[in-house]
């Protein structure tokens, strides 16, 4: 069986460990911790690692975050891979620093990667981890947010909440999303 991990983020070493950029750190941690490496390929730099007999196609697209869904509809057909073993690994502004959150589907909350996702599949009905990354910023001031690095004294704290992330990924690829939202979606 294979499965597909999409780590949203924006390809370029000013946008590097910067918040909207958190599903590549955590698609990072999990190639990393698997002794594997991404190498550049269509639309996306991607990496395969096994997790308990499965494999894991990991991509960052290249496509930068708001032309997301061109890489994730391009390695879906790609490596065959049905919709269901799609999980999207995302920034969130409505979810506290380091919070994590998977859902089955749903809208793309004003999130411009998830909306082009949406927008070339056709639908919202894909799982997604979503990462909370805060809203600590003035009105109009968004963009300079998530795009900004996080703050030196939440780094252990983010850290850690990577770690976190990549054990539900591993879980939603092993045991499923009910179980991984079972498991990660406390309070």
């Amino acid at each position: 069986m294979k499965y597909l991990i999409v780590g949203l983020g924006n390809p370029g070493a000013e946008y590097t460990h910067t918040r909207h950029n958190i599903g590549f750190d955590i698609a990072d941690f999990l190639s990393t911790e698997a002794g594997s490496f991404f190498s550049e390929d269509r639309h996306a730099e991607v990496c395969r690692i096994k997790v308990r007999g499965r494999t894991a196609v990991l991509i960052k697209p290249t496509t930068y975050m708001n032309l997301s869904g061109k890489a994730v509809n391009y390695w879906l057909q790609k490596e065959s891979i049905p919709v269901e073993r799609l999980l999207v690994v995302t920034d969130d502004i409505a979810l506290p620093e380091g919070a994590i959150r998977l859902r089955s589907k749903g809208s793309d909350g004003g999130h411009n990667g998830l909306a082009d996702i949406c927008e070339l599949l056709g639908h919202n009905n894909f799982a997604r981890l979503r990462f909370g990354v805060g809203s600590d910023f003035p009105k109009g001031r968004q963009a300079d947010y998530v795009l900004g690095k996080w703050p030196s004294d939440q780094l252990e704290l983010i850290s850690e909440k990577i770690k976190i992330a990549a054990e539900a990924v591993k879980t939603f690829i092993t045991m499923g999303l009910n179980d991984a939202m079972n498991k990660y979606n406390k309070k």
